[in-house]
Parts: structure tokens; sequence; C-alpha cells
């Protein structure tokens, strides 16, 4: 996704900042949002703007849960087969990929125009203020909207590169396929490793429910949350 709106740094050190984040992503809690911030951070140093790092990170979360949907249809499906499915798993398979189909297709309508994407930030800027004032009286604005105002042009100006170069996302949705695949079946492995062949699609499923509660966890790498909802 980066080499499509930079050409700048090698593979290699791509790759690098790669193991970083998955580092920072992990010990961290705030469900990947620490991960952004560093992004940012660690590209400063070489001469890439917070708006177009922000953005890569954003394309990739994209990326993920797009492909997701494809994973939680083939699960609704084996579980079909396998005469395994109620309402209530037809409900949760349905509401996860509403959801997933609703949050990308909002954040695409968003960051395609200026105007929308600075009425939302805008919003959102005067909401965390209002957060922040409960905690931290006498600091009405500790973000400022016109500071971070040249951020969001950046997010608009470096989607329209992916926009315009839309046939080049093809490999980068294909590879986050292939991540959640392996994910999924590596806590497959370990069910089959204790002498158990559990239905897969149930794993998905399962695995589906457990990240999305992880994204809203206080807790480094949802430690406790995701073990519970797995089980669960």
């Amino acid at each position: 996704l980066f080499k499509i709106v930079d050409e700048k740094l090698s593979y290699k050190d791509l790759f690098k900042l790669s193991l970083e984040l998955n580092f920072v992503n992990h010990v961290f809690p705030s469900g990947g949002v620490t991960g952004v911030s560093y992004f940012g951070l660690r590209l400063r140093s070489e001469g890439i703007r917070a708006g177009k790092a922000t953005l890569v990170q954003l394309m990739k979360l994209v990326m993920v849960f797009s492909s997701f949907e494809i994973l939680l249809l083939l699960g609704l499906l084996i579980l079909s087969a396998a005469g395994r499915v109620n309402n209530f798993i037809i409900f949760i398979g349905t509401a996860l990929t509403t959801l997933l189909v609703v949050l990308t297709g909002l954040f695409l309508y968003v960051i395609s125009s200026r105007e929308r994407i600075h009425n939302f930030f805008r919003i959102s800027t005067k909401g965390v203020n209002r957060i922040i004032y409960v905690v931290r009286p006498g600091h009405p604005e500790t973000i400022s909207f016109e500071k971070i105002r040249p951020l969001f042009d950046e997010l608009h100006d470096n989607y329209g590169l992916f926009k315009s170069k839309f046939h080049d996302l093809e490999q980068p949705f294909l590879y986050a396929l292939l991540a959640n695949i392996t994910e999924i079946a590596v806590v497959y492995v370990v069910f089959v490793a204790f002498g158990h062949w559990v239905n897969f699609g149930a794993v998905i499923l399962a695995y589906a429910v457990a990240n999305f509660a992880v994204l809203v966890s206080v807790l480094p790498g949802g430690i406790g949350v995701y073990e519970a909802l797995m089980t669960a």
C-alpha cells in the first residue's frame, strides 16, 4: 500500500517498519491506534508527512476488514452445510458483515470529499475536547481543529492517489485475505493439536467476534477479552 503513494522507502525498510508496528500494536492498548501514531512519527525522519502515513494505515484496515467479509460468508456457508446454523448465528454473521460494509462505506464516503472530511473531524474534535475537559478542567480546546486541518487535507489528497490506482489495490487485498486466513488457520491448528476437529466455520465466526471486541478493549492486545469471547 505504501508503495502506491510513495517510492522513497525500500521494501527492506518497510518490512522492518512492519515488524516494529506489530510489536507496538500488541504491547500498547488502543486497538491499533497507537500503531497509526507510531507509523507517522517513525516516518517523519524520512521526510514523509503524517497524512500519507496515516492514510496508508487506514487503507490497510479497509483491506483487512473488506477481505474478512469473504471469510465471514464462507464461515456461515460451512456452518450451514453442517446443519449448525440457528437464528442467533445468522444474526451475528449478518450483523458483523453489515457493520464491516457500513464502516468501510462511511470511511470512503467521508474521505472522498474535502468538505465532508472537514465536517466529520470538526465534530469529532469537539467531542474529544469535551471528554478531555471533563478530565482536565480549564482546557476547553486541547486539540485545535485548525492546527490539524492540514492533516485532513493530506488524507483527502492522498486518497485521490489510491483511487487513481484502484487496480493496484488488488495485490494488497489478496495479502490481507491471506493474513486473515493464516490467523484463523493458526487457531484451527491449535484445536486439531488437542484432538478436536471442530467446525471451521465456527472458528471463523468466533475469531471475528473476538477481534471486533479487541478493537474497543483498553487492555494490551485485548488480553482476557479475546480469550473469553473465543471460549464463549
